[in-house]
């Protein structure tokens, strides 16, 4: 499935048809390339699942937990894990197959630990406003 997004204001839309997208699916890889707004649409998306804290990067604490009305969502940012021992150490299992939602920034990083069947969602850089998001299941 592919989006065209125009402007900050569709992201909200866009949140929405990728829930409906994903069905019951709660594992989602985001890929993109730096600046391309992942966690800017990770943090729509938590908003469209309920959640009413401040959703930010966890790039330096490798993964945030959030409250929402149907349960936990954890935002893992792998960018600046040194080696894959690091997601071992946090416990990844416990997330990954715990029921919660998963956001999944830099999943290349921790390729061989994510679930077999997760959401990708792709974010390209058409121009400076414009982006091209794409789902597919996997």
């Amino acid at each position: 499935m592919d989006i065209e997004v125009n402007s900050l204001a569709d992201l909200p839309a866009v949140a929405q048809q990728l829930s409906d997208f994903a069905g019951s699916q709660k594992v989602f890889i985001f890929e993109g390339d730096m600046g391309a707004g992942k966690t800017t649409f990770i943090k729509n998306f938590c908003k469209y699942l309920g959640v009413d804290d401040v959703v930010s990067s966890p790039t330096y604490s490798i993964v945030n937990e959030y409250e929402s009305p149907n349960g936990s969502v954890f935002h893992f940012d792998f960018y600046r894990i040194k080696d894959i021992h690091e997601a071992y150490d946090l416990g990844y299992e416990e997330y990954f197959y715990g029921g919660g939602v998963c956001l999944i920034e830099w999943p290349e990083r921790v390729e061989e630990l994510l679930p077999e069947k997760h959401i990708k969602v792709e974010i390209n850089v058409q121009d400076v406003n414009r982006r091209l998001f794409r789902f597919s299941k996997v």
